[in-house]
This record gives C-alpha cells, structure tokens and sequence, in this order.
C-alpha cells in the first residue's frame, strides 16, 4: 500500500481484559498488547483515581508505610491471569483456524460482525472502513 507497514509494529493497550479483546485487537492489526489497568485489578485496585495522591486505600499505588501494609497482592496473581489470559488467545486462535497470533495480524475477514451491526448502539454504523481487507505485495507480512 504505501511501503510502511513492515517498518512499524503495531500496539493495542486499554480495555483488553480478556482472550477474545486480544484476539480481536490482532485481527484488526495489533502486534503488541499492553495490560496495564488490568495488572492492576488483578493486584487488588479498586480504582479509587487517587494514584497520584499517594493515598491508595488498598496499598497498590502508594509510599506511605500505613497503607503499604494493606497491600494484599501478589506478582502470581498477574501471573495466573497472564496464563489465562494466553490460553483463551490459544483457543480462540484454534477455533479461527490459527496456529499463532502472528498468523492472526490483520486478517479482518474473520471478525464477524453481524451482531455489532445489529446491536442498539451500533445500529446503522459502517464498519466497512477500519474492515477492509487492504492487497498486499507478495511477501509483504
């Protein structure tokens, strides 16, 4: 198309929360995913918005010794919700008929969206612009 592609690597991050945001997110063109909120939750967040203050209630975001203490996370919770994360992408992947996210990139021809279009809040939408399957050169990737 316009010779940049193959110089760039694409990344997704926000809102991936589960396999298929993932899988979605490499079907549309994404190469790297970024889980930062998420890491959060699954550490004990609760959003409070106060990360900034240096007042997290739950210990997460915070230096102060007192609410430090009430940090009940663990680095094997983020770990266990990674590897959920990777198996949901796996099997999704192999329902699609991939073998791996890189065989995945790009190939809009699989989303299906029939139910969006459908759906009250997508009614009349045109998704037909960020769906379009572009040509590629031969040994393009």
């Amino acid at each position: 198309l316009n010779g940049l592609r193959d110089r760039i690597v694409v990344q997704c991050d926000g809102q991936l929360k589960t396999g298929r945001d993932v899988v979605v997110a490499a079907l549309l063109g994404a190469e790297e995913f970024g889980f930062a909120t998420t890491a959060l939750i699954v550490e004990g967040c609760v959003i409070m918005r106060k990360c900034h203050t240096d007042t997290c209630p739950v210990g997460v975001a915070t230096q102060n010794p007192e609410l430090r203490e009430k940090f009940a996370g663990d680095p094997d919770h983020v770990v266990n919700f990674m590897m959920m994360m990777a198996e949901q992408t796996r099997e999704i992947l192999a329902e699609l008929g991939f073998r791996s996210i890189d065989e995945a990139v790009g190939h809009v021809e699989a989303l299906d969206t029939r139910k969006a279009i459908t759906h009250w809040k997508a009614r009349g939408l045109d998704l037909s612009p960020i769906l379009h399957q572009v040509d590629l050169p031969h040994g393009s990737p």
